[in-house]
C-alpha cells in the first residue's frame, strides 16, 4: 500500500477515536470539520486558507458560551477541527449546513455533526434536504464517488478553482471586515485627547462621527481589494505588492474626500490599513504573527523614504511632509512603515493587550494605548497643529505620565482631551496607528 495512503488511513482512524473520546468525555453533540479535497495532498498554502475560513465561520457562528472543547491540528489526512456544543445535534446540524452552503467555495468543506451516541447526522434523514450534490455536477456526491464519474484530474481542477476563489473572496472580505473594525473602534474610543469621539469633536471643527462613519462605509470595499491585490502578487516581490496597492489607495481616497463632502478623516490609515491587508493577503492565516506581518509590510516598502523624498531640497519642499524631512529628518508614517511598525510592534500591540489581560474594558486599553503610541512615534500632526518644540513637550510629558502609571486611570485621559483641545491639539497619526493595532491584534488572534 502507497504510504502516503497508508499515513491518511491512520490518521482517520486516530480521527474517529479523538471523536469516541470526546464523546464520551462531555456527552454533547460534536462538530468535525475537516476539508474536502480529493487526491493524496491534503495540506497546502491554499488548502490551510480553505481551513481558516471554515473555522472563522464556525466561531463566528456557533454561540461562543455554548463551546465547551475546541481544538485543531494538521495531519497526514489534512486540517482537522473539533468542537463540542452545549446545543441540540440537530440545530447544530443545520446551523453547519448553512455555513456549506453559504458560498461555492464552502463546497470544500465537511463539518459532520456527531449526536452523543455517536450517530452521524444527515441533511437528508435530520433536516429533510436533499443530500449535497458533486463538485462537479447536479448529481448526488455519494452516487458520483461511488460510481467513479469523474476522474482525479477533473476532481482536483475544480478544487484548486474553489480553492482560488475562497482566497480572492471570503479571504479577502474577511481581512477587509476586520479593517473596517478597526477604524469604527478607533474612532468610537472614549476619551481619545485631541481626537473626534463618542463625547466630542476633540480639536477638530470641521468634522465629528458621522464622517467617520461614512469614511469607514466607503473604504470598506477597498480594503478588501488591497488584500485580494495581495494575494494575486504573493508570489511576486513584496514591491511588486506596494505598486499594486498604491492606485487602490489613490481610489481609496478619493472615496474618503466624495463621501465626507472633503473631509479628510482616514488618509493616514489608508495607507498603513492598506499595507497590513495585502501583506494579510499575501501570506497565509496560519502565519499572521504580529513579526510576520509586520516585517512583510517593511518588505513592501523598502526604500519608500528614499524614493519619495531623496529628490527634494530645502527650496523644493512644498508639502508639510516633505518640509519636515529636509528640516528635521523625520520620516513620518513612510518611515514607521519602512522599519515595520515599530511603534505599533513595541508599544501599540503590547500595551493594548496588557491592557485587556489586566482586565481593562476594550475601550479603555484603546485609550490606553493611544498614549503610549504618542511617546512612540513623532506624530506629525501634533507638529502641524503646534511646532516641533511643542510636539516633543507633549510627547514628554505623556512619557512621564505613563512612568509612574503605565494604565492610567480614564478621568486622568479626560483632562488630557481637555487641555489638548484647548490647545487645538490633534495626535492623528497616532490615532491611525491605534487603529493599526486593533486591526493586527484581530488578525493575529484569529
Amino acid at each position: 500500500m502507497n504510504e502516503n495512503l497508508t499515513e491518511i488511513l491512520n490518521a482517520r482512524e486516530k480521527r474517529a477515536e479523538k471523536q469516541k473520546a470526546l464523546l464520551a468525555q462531555y456527552n454533547k453533540p460534536l462538530i468535525c470539520f475537516t476539508m474536502n479535497i480529493p487526491g493524496p495532498i491534503k495540506w497546502s498554502r491554499d488548502i490551510a486558507i480553505g481551513f481558516f475560513l471554515g473555522n472563522r465561520m464556525l466561531k463566528d457562528t456557533l454561540p461562543g458560551r455554548r463551546v465547551l472543547y475546541y481544538s485543531q491540528a494538521v495531519t497526514p489526512a489534512g486540517g482537522e477541527a473539533y468542537y463540542v456544543v452545549d446545543m441540540p445535534a440537530k440545530a447544530l446540524k443545520k446551523l453547519a449546513v448553512d455555513i456549506e452552503d453559504s458560498h461555492i467555495s464552502c463546497r470544500l468543506f465537511d463539518m459532520d455533526v456527531l449526536d452523543i451516541d455517536g450517530r452521524k447526522l444527515s441533511r437528508k434523514e435530520n433536516l429533510q434536504m436533499d443530500s449535497r450534490t458533486c463538485l462537479l455536477c447536479e448529481e448526488d456526491a455519494a452516487v458520483c464517488a461511488r460510481s467513479r464519474a469523474h476522474s482525479l484530474e477533473q476532481l482536483q481542477d475544480r478544487t484548486g478553482f474553489l480553492l482560488f476563489v475562497a482566497a480572492r473572496e471570503l479571504l479577502a472580505e474577511y481581512i477587509g471586515a476586520q479593517a473596517y473594525l478597526a477604524l469604527q473602534k478607533e474612532v468610537q474610543a472614549t476619551p481619545k485627547p485631541g481626537l473626534v469621539d463618542r463625547v466630542n469633536r476633540g480639536a477638530h471643527k470641521d468634522m465629528d462621527m458621522r464622517h467617520f462613519f461614512v469614511s469607514a462605509n466607503a473604504l470598506r470595499p477597498y480594503f478588501v481589494a488591497f488584500a485580494d491585490a495581495g494575494y494575486l502578487t504573493r508570489d511576486d516581490a513584496p514591491e511588486a505588492t506596494f505598486g499594486a496597492i498604491r492606485p487602490i489607495g489613490i481610489d481609496a481616497e478619493k472615496a474618503m474626500l466624495s463621501a465626507t463632502g472633503g473631509v479628510n478623516t482616514h488618509k493616514g490609515a489608508i495607507f498603513s490599513l492598506g499595507l497590513l491587508c495585502a501583506a494579510a493577503g499575501r501570506l497565509s492565516p496560519e502565519s499572521w504573527q504580529t513579526e510576520a506581518l509586520l516585517k512583510e509590510c517593511a518588505a513592501m516598502t523598502k526604500g519608500l523614504v528614499n524614493n519619495d523624498f531623496s529628490h527634494v531640497t530645502a527650496e523644493s519642499a512644498a508639502t508639510f511632509g516633505e518640509k519636515l524631512y529636509v528640516q528635521h529628518g523625520i520620516t513620518g508614517v513612510r518611515g514607521q512603515a519602512e522599519a515595520g511598525f515599530p511603534a505599533v510592534l513595541n508599544a501599540g500591540l503590547p500595551i493594548f493587550q496588557k491592557a485587556r489581560a489586566e482586565g481593562r474594558s476594550e475601550n479603555d486599553a484603546l485609550c490606553i494605548t493611544l498614549l503610549h503610541l504618542i511617546t512612540a512615534t513623532d506624530d506629525t500632526n501634533l507638529i502641524h497643529r503646534s511646532d516641533l518644540q511643542t510636539q516633543q513637550q507633549i510627547r514628554q510629558k505623556i512619557a512621564d505620565l505613563l512612568k509612574d502609571n503605565p494604565f492610567p486611570e480614564i478621568s486622568v485621559i479626560q483632562k488630557l482631551d481637555m487641555e489638548f483641545i484647548e490647545k487645538n491639539l490633534s495626535p492623528g497619526g497616532s490615532a491611525d496607528l491605534l487603529a493599526l493595532t486593533y486591526l493586527l491584534h484581530t488578525l493575529t488572534r484569529a
